[in-house]
């Protein structure tokens, strides 16, 4: 978390703290998760095995204007690379400033040939619809939006229009649908109706071979401290980042939200709980397996090189 010229907090990602972070977390795979293989070739996922990890950056800050950065990190494993994360960048518009209307720039088309060049897969979560746009119709790969929700049931410009979906999924790409409970739902009480109902209409509007689970939390959950994370309490330590993007005059940033989980599914039980959820909710049998994990498994197995 940085600063901007008015002191506001915001997120910003440089080269250098990127480029020590990849090196910690392959370290701490081979230490201490001997039983988790790095993916870095869809051959990596073709035969059952120990869990796979996929390595993503979450912006382009830390590549900057220096393209050859995309090859240095992917010769480190990097093999998504998202656009934009909570601010505008080099390369294109985040949702925060989707009232410009703009999406890549010259730079951001360069960089994204670059990333096809190499098999980096191009992310447009946090992205403006602009920039997704772009991005698809540029790309010569796929690209993903691995972790939203649907504009259509919560107004907010982090969460995706159907434009977006349709266009992600035309490209071949998935969408995961996460469990940030303020992007999915202003009912006071979020619930795995609320999560089931953003997966429904992501599949209807974008078709059930690309729609996937995402989370955007700890695998275990979203902690404060060593407890669970609090709706009734702990909404506070959002304040700040909340609270400057509403002085920023961002849309949709109004009184902070009640909730940040779905009480239910924060916990590292979630995944029968959603499965459980999705064939209550209508999903046959098939469907569910293909959203539970099969679209990412075949688009990650195609794709990764």
């Amino acid at each position: 978390m940085d600063t901007d010229e008015a002191g506001r907090p915001f997120y910003h990602r440089t080269f250098e703290l990127c480029d020590q972070s990849i090196d910690a977390a392959d370290r701490y795979i081979q230490q201490h998760h001997s039983d988790v293989r790095l993916a870095l070739t869809g051959l990596d996922l073709a035969k059952p095995g120990p869990p796979a990890a996929i390595f993503q950056f979450q912006g382009c800050e830390p590549i900057g204007r220096e393209l050859a950065r995309i090859e240095h990190f992917r010769n480190k494993s990097l093999r998504v690379l998202q656009l934009t994360h909570n601010e505008s960048n080099a390369f294109a518009t985040a949702y925060t400033d989707e009232r410009s209307g703009t999406g890549l720039s010259p730079l951001g088309i360069e960089g994204l040939a670059e990333m096809n060049r190499l098999g980096v897969i191009p992310d447009v979560s946090h992205a403006s619809e602009a920039t997704a746009l772009d991005v698809v119709s540029a790309s010569k790969s796929p690209a993903i939006l691995s972790h939203g929700a649907c504009r259509s049931l919560l107004q907010h410009p982090r969460c995706a229009t159907d434009a977006m979906l349709r266009a992600v999924a035309d490209s071949g790409g998935v969408f995961g649908v996460f469990m940030m409970s303020f992007w999915l739902t202003d009912a006071p009480v979020p619930t795995p109706e609320h999560f089931v109902a953003h997966v429904r209409h992501a599949v209807k509007t974008a078709g059930i071979d690309a729609v996937g689970i995402a989370n955007d939390n700890p695998m275990a959950g979203l902690m404060t401290g060593d407890r669970r994370f609090d709706n009734r309490t702990d909404m506070k330590s959002y304040a700040p980042w909340w609270e400057a993007n509403r002085e920023r005059g961002i849309p949709g940033f109004g009184p902070l939200p009640r909730h940040a989980v779905i009480p239910e599914l924060n916990n590292i039980d979630r995944m029968p709980l959603i499965h459980r959820a999705l064939l209550n909710g209508g999903f046959s049998a098939s469907e569910a397996d293909k959203v539970m994990g099969g679209n990412w498994a075949r688009f990650f197995k195609d794709n990764l090189r």
